[in-house]
């Protein structure tokens, strides 16, 4: 058999396990091959379920079946494929270390023993029936993973003492020690109009409180991941939890400047980093007149030149 047949079987694979057009597309079909070890000339009964990190996901994929996934479409592969089947427990992320951080090289996905089970079963008469016992138990199974994340999710509370939630995934870690450490040193009496989840992009939301401030959100726009309102100074702070996505660097900051047109507050930009030692890796993208936080030394700020220093420019 060659690759192209085999992508095809995948993906009557996944569309057979209720995923939807684009987790049942051809970069989702090569994911669920290599996640499983199957080559082209294997049988679907030799599938197994090696841990793999996304970088290994993709060499797997332009080794076993010839094509070449860029590395700037590493984010595709987690938040368009990985995410959707960690959700519904076709695969784990770190079942070697559930507590892994988020930012770890170490990051890795396996698919569960229960779905590999119906996924040996491909092509053989018994398939139509350890299917439907896997579906009929996939509710369950998702409600037990449910329950799980909910015991883990991470507290936080904002700057006007309000609890809330966050889920355990993405970089929400970082944005915990945004909103309490950047928060209490360097914003107090600030107000949180918008707190940006791995789950639910909308936790916090103050949306007419920013259009008391002239600001119209685009909702299908890139937020930044915190927004504090300092009323004393008239300021908006936007704060970019760059674990995963980078820094406010000048593209970035040309589109929060968009955005934000509107503003009748002045804006602040800030890259927040997890440490100094992932702040060097994005060291040349960081845009002049922006501020960078690290949370591993949270009582300082590093200021990228102008004139002011943690203030807004006209």
């Amino acid at each position: 058999m060659n690759g192209a047949d085999r992508v095809a079987e995948a993906r009557t694979l996944l569309t057979s396990l209720g995923f939807d057009a684009e987790r049942s597309n051809e970069r989702s079909a090569l994911i669920l091959l290599v996640l499983l070890g199957v080559t082209p000339q294997a049988p679907w009964s030799s599938a197994r379920n090696p841990r793999l990190r996304t970088v290994e996901i993709m060499e797997h994929i332009r080794a076993q079946y010839g094509v070449d996934y860029k590395p700037n479409t590493r984010e595709t592969v987690r938040r368009r494929t990985l995410h959707q089947f960690a959700e519904v427990m076709l695969i784990e992320q770190n079942p070697d270390d559930p507590g892994r951080p988020v930012n770890s090289p170490k990051w890795c996905y396996q698919v569960t023993d229960r779905a590999l089970a119906v996924i040996r079963a491909y092509g053989t008469p018994d398939f139509d029936n350890e299917l439907t016992e896997y579906l009929a138990d996939l509710p369950g199974l998702s409600q037990r993973y449910a329950a799980a994340r909910e015991l883990e999710r991470i507290p936080v509370t904002t700057l006007n003492g309000t609890a809330l939630t966050l889920s355990p995934g993405g970089q929400n870690v970082l944005i915990k020690q945004i909103v309490e450490d950047f928060g209490a040193y360097f914003l107090p009496g600030g107000q949180v109009f918008y707190l940006g989840d791995a789950d639910a992009k909308w936790s916090v939301w103050e949306q007419g409180a920013l259009a008391g401030l002239g600001v119209t959100v685009d909702v299908h726009g890139k937020m930044p991941d915190v927004i504090v309102y300092m009323p004393d100074r008239n300021w908006l702070v936007l704060m970019e939890a760059a674990s995963s996505h980078g820094p406010v660097d000048a593209k970035r900051h040309g589109e929060l400047q968009t955005l934000f047109a509107g503003s009748t507050a002045g804006l602040v930009y800030v890259s927040c980093f997890p440490s100094r030692a992932e702040m060097r890796k994005y060291l040349h993208e960081i845009a002049w007149e922006t501020e960078v936080w690290c949370a591993d030394d949270p009582t300082h700020l590093i200021h990228f030149n102008g004139e002011r220093f943690l203030g807004p420019y006209q």
